[in-house]
């Protein structure tokens, strides 16, 4: 077969352009006018479209007159499909799973799929790597405005099952689906519960119990974060050091908020190792972004987590040295607050660029528990962050297998059971 991605369609399966199975069109081009969502119509556009789904909370309003103006022709309805057409989602799809009536923006394309095809189907054809790539590499074909070129879409060619075998395929991925939101939803949940816990421990609103199971009791000590935290800055290494593999090198770039990072990884001779050895990062150091240390409200600070986070400290990173009379988990767990990032930037206020320092944090105020309560407190804290990592790679396990599904049903490698019939 001429197509690579097409080669050894089952039998009963056809190939057809996508203009043969679909009306295709896009919104209106010119920004109207808004109105109130009480008097108006909805105006949807490429971010009401994210996960494959229709998002309706966040939804602009035209008038009525104009909305019927722009849809005269043609009319947005259930179960038609829409696509991006512009930003970092382009080529995503969802389907319209709303009755009302509403208008789309030029950055969508709707797509209206002819008996042939079902909407649920074309919707997980589009949504894969094969189709999300062809919207990346064709919206720069045309020059000019970036964006995807609905004539191109027309000339997608799409594999096309019988109809029941289309419906069947979607309802299986759907099942994934359906998992894949439920544990958002948990991770959504248990991530709010975590933050209610750390606003009521670190504040001492809630006390917890000691070990005689007595609540504990008395004053907590007031000090700054600087009486007790230190920052251990990197190495000035140099880029010419730099290798393909090696040793890892951490740089700021690698310091997410509670993560770090190695979707950019860098490294450094293994030699570095042992040569730079005051530099090692080892499981369970905590480092935090000095240049520009807060995105949002929220502090660039992260925990080396397992031996594939170990690496060299670089420069405009530093490693925290925690005095005795803390935890360290509990300090990490109260800097990782809203509440800390907020007097952080304004502590750095009409610096440019705003730099971390020792004596930065000598100026941000904190109330102490004694020892122990803060390891009560760190314990409560770290169990609620492993339940949510526990559900976190749940989530990337069902995402991967809805994956590996896509690929085998969506090109006939793996047939389903249509009526009875193992296809």
């Amino acid at each position: 077969m001429k197509y690579k991605h097409f080669e050894n369609l089952p039998n009963n399966w056809n190939l057809d352009k996508f203009e043969n199975l679909s009306k295709i069109t896009c919104g209106v081009a010119a920004t109207p006018e808004y109105v109130d969502e009480n008097v108006g119509v909805p105006f949807f556009s490429a971010s009401n479209v994210q996960k494959g789904l229709l998002y309706t909370k966040k939804v602009k309003y035209i008038p009525r007159e104009l909305h019927e103006r722009l849809t005269k022709n043609t009319k947005p309805a259930f179960g038609d499909v829409l696509m991006t057409r512009v930003g970092a989602g382009i080529g995503e799809t969802a389907i319209v799973d709303v009755k009302y009536d509403f208008s789309v923006y030029v950055s969508l394309t709707l797509i209206k799929p002819n008996k042939k095809l079902n909407s649920n189907y074309l919707k997980y054809v589009l949504n894969t790597d094969y189709y999300r790539y062809l919207a990346v590499r064709e919206q720069f074909a045309g020059g000019g405005v970036q964006n995807l070129n609905v004539q191109m879409v027309k000339n997608y060619l799409i594999a096309v099952p019988p109809l029941p075998e289309q419906q069947k395929i979607a309802k299986i991925l759907s099942t994934w689906d359906k998992a894949i939101n439920t544990t958002e939803r948990l991770i959504e949940n248990s991530t709010q519960q975590k933050k209610a816990l750390m606003q009521q421990l670190l504040t001492g609103k809630k006390r917890l119990l000691d070990e005689s199971g007595k609540r504990f009791e008395g004053e907590w000590e007031s000090l700054t974060i600087g009486d007790v935290v230190e920052l251990f800055n990197g190495y000035a290494f140099k880029s010419s050091d730099a290798l393909e593999k090696g040793y890892k090198w951490l740089k700021i770039a690698n310091v997410g908020i509670g993560e770090i990072k190695w979707d950019n990884s860098s490294y450094l001779p293994e030699g570095y190792k042992d040569e730079y050895n005051r530099f090692n990062l080892k499981v369970g150091d905590v480092v935090v972004a000095m240049t520009r240390p807060t995105l949002g409200n929220q502090l660039k600070i992260a925990r080396l987590k397992n031996k594939a986070d170990e690496s060299l400290l670089n420069q405009r990173v530093a490693k925290l040295l925690f005095s005795e009379k803390v935890s360290s988990e509990y300090m990490y767990q109260l800097l990782s607050t809203i509440e800390v990032a907020l007097k952080l930037n304004h502590a750095l206020l009409g610096t440019d660029p705003p730099n971390l320092s020792t004596k930065v944090l000598h100026e941000i105020s904190m109330e102490l528990p004694p020892l122990i309560e803060q390891q009560k407190i760190a314990t409560v804290l770290t169990n609620a962050d492993k339940e949510i990592e526990l559900l976190e790679q749940q989530l990337a396990d069902l995402q991967q297998e809805k994956k590996a599904l896509m690929q085998v049903l969506l090109t006939g490698k793996k047939r389903v059971v249509v009526d009875g019939d193992n296809l």
